[in-house]
């Protein structure tokens, strides 16, 4: 395991600190656009990324989109690390400021979350594991930030995202069509998505 003293990211200051059981400890970082691109890149290029919409980018442009992000109020970027290693990027969003707006009726305590895991690392597979990181996330999003509910936009042919999202007790909502938006150096297209929304009180009962 490798030591999470050593390692780059060790210097930063989280904004949500877990421990996982069976797992390690998931720290949850400020994305720092530039510093985190390569890492970014490696994710957003592969196949299984596709839905994330960035295949085709540079680094620089990866690093740019991001970079752009972290000069918004109403979007947030986060890297996840486990023990060290990077495993997921995070981004939370108000919605009101987003294209889903546009296709569901908002409530007060709103918050919009897209999620990226790491492909498997060195370790492969670990049974629970997702479920878990997940769990962890959702603690920071609907506890550690105050929210009531949030949602999720999953493209309504990303079977696995949809599946997993609804395994940790979202409630599946319409299927929308978001319509198209362009950011720096990015264009995304329309897209038909499958909403679900999970209330904190479903998720953290009592």
């Amino acid at each position: 395991m490798p030591d999470p003293h050593l390692s780059p990211y060790a210097a930063r200051t989280p904004v949500h600190v877990q421990e996982l059981d069976g797992f390690g400890t998931v720290r949850i970082l400020p994305l720092d656009a530039a510093a985190d691109a390569a890492v970014l890149h490696g994710w957003v290029s592969g196949e299984r990324a596709a839905f994330w919409g960035m295949n085709g980018l540079t680094r620089d442009q990866v690093a740019q989109v991001y970079a752009h992000m972290a000069g918004l109020d109403t979007h947030h970027a986060h890297l996840v690390v486990e023990d060290g290693e990077p495993v997921a990027l995070l981004q939370t969003y108000d919605p009101g400021a987003d294209r889903v707006s546009e296709c569901y009726d908002a409530e007060p305590g709103d918050i919009g979350v897209h999620l990226l895991l790491a492909p498997a690392g060195p370790r492969g597979p670990r049974p629970g594991w997702t479920a878990a990181l997940t769990g962890a996330l959702l603690a920071y999003v609907l506890l550690g930030l105050g929210r009531t509910r949030i949602v999720v936009d999953p493209d309504v042919a990303n079977e696995k995202a949809i599946a997993r999202f609804l395994r940790q007790g979202f409630t599946p909502g319409p299927a929308v069509v978001l319509p198209e938006v362009d950011l720096p150096d990015v264009h995304l297209p329309e897209k038909k998505a499958q909403l679900a929304f999970l209330r904190r009180e479903v998720a953290f009962p009592g």
